[in-house]
């Protein structure tokens, strides 16, 4: 009888134990509200917000509550710039807090968790996505993709990237290109989403481009010897000779870059990716027009731009010049044409001849003047222009002193007409 007495007290002693240890856990909310577990992600409604956090209705005994650290994966100063009252919101349960065991819960959590599988999607699939730049670290970009991802700085552009600033709140396509949840690390690039993009316009470029075709290009870069031309993806090599009807010493006396341009091309080598333009053939060659716009004894406005021991080259429209010999500066005798003359002066000459097939004009500032220099100058009527849809480009006018030089008699290096 006392052993089945003692039997009986020993098992009230453990339901009695039990009874206390189920009620212990239910006190400081091991259960959560019956249904609600560590790791669980609920939908609960927004009922109360505060200076410290939220409470959210998640149909458990109590409310749970979410603190401002735990609203979004970035900085929050007040939760209303997060939520507001009424709304209902996915939460994340991290467990219980206090000795009333209130519900702890996370909508940074139960989004960031929304976020890897978006992610471990998008990588799966090779998606691009878009995603705010909402950081500058060292390295690199922070942007927001329902977490923190990272853009390395090697991985923002196919080149160097001095400067990260100008990207701050900036909207950039990227691609997922690592994924660790364990480390919480989400490694994206821009660079790769780029390249995609260049190759796609260069092939729609490369599709459609053929030689004698007239393109509008934008000026990317300027060199000694030309500039790069982007036609939308490719860039095509603008070479100095070909900018101008003039000569130039460089391709920044007429373009810039960012420039627009109208550019015709000329050479297309798809075997290298080459693609050579001109600029020049654009306007029309001056010289075909030189006998219409200058008749022989008449008397024109020019400029000197360059002087040579035999004589003055005085430009009479841009890419068009012709030569004062050094007999036809006065009506003296003359030593050198700097006596006479200075570059950059402006000068009646009398047209003595025109040869547009050896792209010559032979001037006379004597006689120019002994028929009453510029007062006696005839205004030549402007070109029309060649017949167009679109406006045609601004004339760009430089110096060039023609093929003067190349026939010069063997007996008097210095004067052409000797």
């Amino acid at each position: 009888m006392m052993d089945e007495r003692r039997q009986e007290g020993a098992a009230n002693e453990a339901r009695n134990e039990m009874e206390e240890a189920l009620n212990m856990e239910e006190s400081l909310g091991l259960g959560l509200g019956g249904d609600a577990h560590p790791g669980d992600i609920l939908e609960g409604r927004v009922v109360h917000i505060s200076q410290d956090g939220v409470l959210v209705d998640v149909g458990a005994k109590s409310e749970g509550i979410i603190h401002l650290r735990d609203l979004s994966h970035r900085r929050v100063e007040r939760a209303e710039d997060v939520v507001q009252l009424g709304d209902v919101i996915s939460v994340y349960v991290l467990g219980y807090e206090g000795e009333e065991g209130t519900l702890k819960l996370s909508k940074r959590r139960a989004d960031e968790e929304k976020a890897w599988e978006r992610l471990e999607e998008a990588q799966k699939n090779d998606e691009i996505l878009e995603a705010p730049v909402v950081e500058v670290v060292k390295g690199g970009l922070v942007a927001d993709v329902g977490l923190r991802g990272f853009i390395p700085a090697s991985l923002i552009a196919p080149g160097f990237v001095h400067d990260l600033e100008p990207f701050l709140g900036q909207t950039v396509r990227v691609r997922v290109v690592e994924i660790d949840r364990h480390k919480r690390r989400a490694i994206l690039s821009r660079k790769d989403v780029l390249a995609e993009e260049t190759r796609a316009k260069q092939e729609e470029v490369w599709s459609k481009i053929e030689e004698g075709q007239i393109w509008e290009g934008t000026v990317k870069s300027l060199t000694d010897f030309g500039a790069f031309i982007d036609l939308g993806g490719v860039d095509g090599l603008l070479h100095i000779s070909e900018m101008s009807w003039s000569r130039i010493n460089h391709p920044s006396e007429i373009l810039e870059v960012g420039q627009p341009v109208r550019v015709k091309v000329i050479r297309l080598k798809p075997e290298s990716g080459k693609i050579s333009l001109g600029l020049r053939q654009v306007e029309g060659n001056p010289w075909d027009r030189a006998a219409d716009h200058f008749v022989e004894g008449r008397i024109y406005r020019g400029e000197v731009v360059r002087l040579a021991t035999f004589g003055v080259f005085v430009q009479l429209e841009p890419g068009v010049d012709g030569l004062v010999h050094i007999s036809q500066l006065a009506d003296y005798r003359v030593g050198h044409p700097s006596e006479v003359v200075q570059v950059g002066d402006v000068i009646a000459v009398k047209v003595l001849e025109v040869d547009p097939e050896r792209k010559r004009i032979s001037l006379s500032k004597r006689e120019a003047d002994a028929e009453g220099g510029l007062s006696a100058v005839y205004e030549p009527e402007p070109p029309e222009p060649p017949p167009t849809e679109d406006p045609a480009p601004p004339r760009m006018a430089a110096y060039h002193a023609g093929d003067w030089e190349d026939e010069i008699p063997p007996d008097d290096p210095e004067d052409p007409q000797v």
